[in-house]
This record gives C-alpha cells, structure tokens and sequence, in this order.
C-alpha cells in the first residue's frame, strides 16, 4: 500500500511538472507573437496613405533640402541628400548627393541603403511607389503653409524618437512670429501676390508660401477665393483688370529664375500696361520682389524670418 501511494505521489508530481512546463510555453509563444506585430510608428502622411515603420529609423533619405534643418533639429540620421544650390546645411555638403528634388536618382538612393525616404508632395509623388516596391518605407510631407512646416516638424520628432525637441522647435517658431506680429499696427492691408516667371504671370493663393505668410500677418488677400489653376493649387490665373479693381495697397513679387530676367519680363507683361501706372501702390512704389531663399521654395524652420521679411517690407519703420 506505502509503495502504490508512492506511485501515486511521483505521478502527481510529473503531471505538475508538465503543467508547469507547458503553461510557460504557452506564454513564451504569447511573448513571440505580441513582439512580431509590434511597430515602432504608424503615420498617416500628406498623402493620406498611411505607413508603418516597424523600428525607429537610423539611415534617412530626404528628397528635399526643405527637411534637413527640421531633421537636424530633431537628430534625425540623414545618410544621403538632394542637390540644391541653397539650404544645404554645412554638416551635410559632403553626403553622397542622389539628385535633384525633381529628377531623384534613383538607384543613388536606393545605393544609400535608406530605411526611410521622405518625399515632398507635388515634387518627388512620381518616385514612391518605386521605392516602396524596393522594400523603402516612404513618407510624404507638404511644406508650404507654416501650419503644414509645424505639422511636419511634429511628425519628424516622433519618426526621430525626439518628440519634445520638436515641440520646443515649434514653440520657439511660434513666439518669433508672435514678436513680429506685435510690432505691427492695428490696420487693413490689402495685398495682391503675384508669381512670375520668364513666361507668364499668375497669382498666388492662401495654400502658398507668400500666400501664408500674408495671412500669419492678417494681410487680406486680394485673391482669396479665386478658383486655382489645375496644373497648380496654390495658384490662380493672373488679371491686370482684376487686379485694377481689387487696388491693392501693397503688390508683392514672387519669382523663378534670374531676377533680372524676371523683372524684364514682367516689363513686358504688366508694367508698360497703362493700366498697372494707375494703381496706387505701382505710383507710391510699394511693388516688392521677395527673395527666392525664402519664397521660391518652403523657408521650413526659418518662416519667421519669411515673417519678418514681409512685415519689413510694410513697415520698416517698426523695425529699425
């Protein structure tokens, strides 16, 4: 009887033993399970396409200049870089170049063995789904307004693990802009953009860099409304007569190209038109070409300075 009871006991034994051993199995399989679906980010892009990263990114590609400041600021891992005459910041002259923003080469890219490329929507659209078919995660930002620079900013601090210094950036930008604006007096400015190249004229709109900049100002747009070109949002066909009507107090100029090109144009086009010499802000001279530096492509992180440019402009004398 003792030696059965003992078999007994060692039989209650293993199967505890065994109970043991597979409830930890079970958690183990659990554990393996949960970590494969894991990701890192999920962001919904400027594209409306949504894209998971499953680890935090280390070697970044940006197909526009207008993203390495904001990605420095953030300590972004910027391994390759676009070709550009201006915005390149000194820390990243000699990085291997794949391109410009609008003819990307793409097998430099693909060379510099990217876990994420950041595309500039409008300008590098054409290029993600090769890059996607390559394995790349792609996001795409748009960085025009200063409202999409901050939005972007943000979203770069979190695909950098650094969400605080993107949110003091922003903060830093917002009390700039805020000086400016105080500076400012209590008073209705009408504007008129206008956007010429050594082809023709058009003018520009609220989704614009100028656009924007004038209403962070509270500049009424003369051409708030105005149904935008197709081939371009931010834009609106160009009217002397339209332009007559509205009398704008102040006319400012944004261009593409050699200025002096731009200006001979716009001789030609507008300024030996009768009616341009009656509106009042071409006789008072308050006609003022912006600089391309912070105008032709978006100023990112520098929009106060666009701001204040702007504003100096109007006012210089609250700004001595």
């Amino acid at each position: 009887m003792k030696k059965l009871n003992g078999l007994f006991c060692i039989l209650a034994l293993v199967i505890c033993f065994s109970v043991i051993l597979v409830g930890c199995g079970s958690q183990t399989e659990e554990k393996n399970v949960s970590s494969g679906t894991d990701s890192y980010l999920t962001i919904t892009d400027d594209a409306d396409r949504q894209v998971v990263l499953t680890k935090k990114p280390e070697r970044i590609v940006p197909l526009s200049a207008s993203f390495l400041e904001p990605l420095h600021a953030v300590d972004g891992k910027i391994v390759a870089r676009v070709s550009a005459k201006t915005g390149i910041p000194k820390e990243d002259e000699n990085l291997p170049q794949v391109g410009n923003v609008y003819n990307i080469n793409i097998e430099k890219v693909i060379e510099a063995q990217p876990d994420l490329v950041i595309a500039y929507k409008g300008m590098n659209d054409k290029f993600v789904s090769t890059f996607e078919e390559n394995g790349i995660p792609v996001v795409v930002f748009e960085m025009r307004t200063y409202d999409q620079v901050k939005h972007t900013v943000d979203i770069l601090g979190q695909i950098a693990g650094n969400p605080d210094k993107a949110k003091t950036l922003i903060q830093d930008m917002d009390n700039k802009i805020a000086e400016i604006k105080a500076k400012l007096p209590n008073e209705h400015k009408r504007i008129a953009i206008l956007h010429s190249t050594a082809q023709n004229v058009t003018v520009q709109l609220e989704g614009s860099i100028a656009g924007s900049t004038a209403e962070i100002l509270e500049f009424e747009n003369i051409a708030k409304g105005l149904t935008p070109l197709e081939s371009n949002p931010t834009s609106a066909p160009y009217s002397l007569e339209t332009l007559v009507s509205a009398n704008p107090d102040v006319i400012f100029v944004t261009s593409m190209g050699k200025l002096e090109t731009i200006k001979k144009s716009m001789m030609e086009n507008v300024e030996n038109n009768p009616a341009w010499q009656t509106l009042p802000a071409v006789k008072e001279k308050k006609v003022y070409f912006l600089p391309q530096e912070l105008f032709l492509l978006s100023p990112g992180i520098h929009y106060p300075e666009a701001v204040e440019t702007m504003a100096k402009l109007v006012y210089p004398d609250k700004f001595n």
